[in-house]
């Protein structure tokens, strides 16, 4: 790590929190009663049927934890919402979306967090969980408790958890300010598993203080931790910059986004595990690192390969022949 970055990447939590708010951008503004973004994709379910899953991001608080890569902040309001106001928001979404068979709840944090999810929304929610066979949530380790398993008993679909253990790398998880331990990560998914509630992984491709030399081999040993913690899916989630304090890293060289080669090396691993599913996001494919010429073939390559959950023949490029 350089001199100039010691001394402006804190190493306290409260300072950390503080160095990152003071280097957002501005914040989306958005309405309590609707839910900033939602539609249908299709995924590759665990019976390995492809099925339609109904995706809706929640408008709710800011997580409590800033961790220094996340940019879902922009999307989230200053305080919480009030009791009624995320059941209102899945009518919203469900009423304008096509028939689905699971459902998705991302509310940019946690939903087992009660300054996000009202605990009296609870009932109402679940009651329209029940008509999908699967609901998927998200939340941090920290939150997982009797609060989940009060949730689990008011459904009768499947209740599946997405947590992010970022990465394996001791160094950048401390340092991306989730205060988690893998330690913690790893009880947290016990819990689930014991208690029959499916986990979902996410895990950063090249986080912030891992060098791009380095990111395949921390990529490939978390996605082995995620599946000995009994992860039944994991997403490879390419880090990204626009949220400030990653530009302030990136420009002090200890960030940089990672190419289409490492993310492609990283989904063939996991599949060639066959430990569960495992998906790439795909969400700002755009911007991902690589050839002009064969960006695009190679980006509908990882989508193929998400719904098949197979490794298929690689692109062909006479330009990166040419150049390499």
């Amino acid at each position: 790590m350089s001199e100039d970055l010691q001394v402006s990447y804190p190493s306290s939590a409260a300072e950390r929190d503080e160095w990152i708010v003071q280097r957002r951008p501005a914040r989306a503004p958005l309405d309590p009663l609707q839910p900033y973004a939602f539609f249908v994709e299709e995924e590759c379910s665990a019976s390995g049927a492809v099925l339609p899953v109904a995706t809706i991001f929640l408008t709710n608080r800011e997580c409590p934890w800033r961790c220094v890569m996340c940019d879902l902040w922009r999307n989230t309001l200053t305080g919480p919402v009030p009791p009624g106001a995320i059941s209102a928001q899945i009518d919203y979404a469900l009423k304008q979306l096509p028939p689905a068979r699971e459902l998705k709840l991302y509310n940019s944090g946690s939903f087992f967090d009660p300054g996000a999810i009202p605990v009296e929304d609870h009932p109402q929610i679940a009651a329209k969980a029940n008509s999908f066979a699967r609901l998927i949530v998200e939340s941090h380790p920290a939150l997982i408790g009797e609060r989940a398993l009060k949730f689990r008993d008011r459904l009768t679909c499947r209740l599946e958890v997405a947590m992010g253990l970022e990465t394996v790398h001791p160094h950048s998880l401390e340092k991306l300010n989730k205060r988690m331990t893998l330690s913690q990560f790893s009880e947290a998914a016990k819990f689930l598993c014991d208690n029959d509630i499916d986990l979902r992984v996410f895990i950063l491709v090249q986080p912030p203080f891992i060098s791009e030399r380095e990111s395949l081999y921390w990529a490939e040993r978390s996605l082995d931790f995620a599946f000995e913690c009994g992860a039944i899916a994991a997403t490879l989630i390419p880090t990204r910059g626009g949220n400030g304090a990653m530009e302030t890293l990136a420009a002090a060289g200890q960030f940089s986004p990672p190419n289409l080669e490492i993310i492609e090396s990283a989904f063939r691993y996991g599949l060639g595990l066959k430990r569960g599913r495992v998906f790439v996001d795909l969400w700002d494919a755009p911007k991902i690192k690589g050839c002009i010429m064969c960006h695009s073939s190679r980006i509908s390559r990882l989508r193929e390969m998400n719904l098949l959950q197979k490794n298929i023949l690689p692109v062909t490029c006479g330009h990166c022949i040419a150049n390499n």
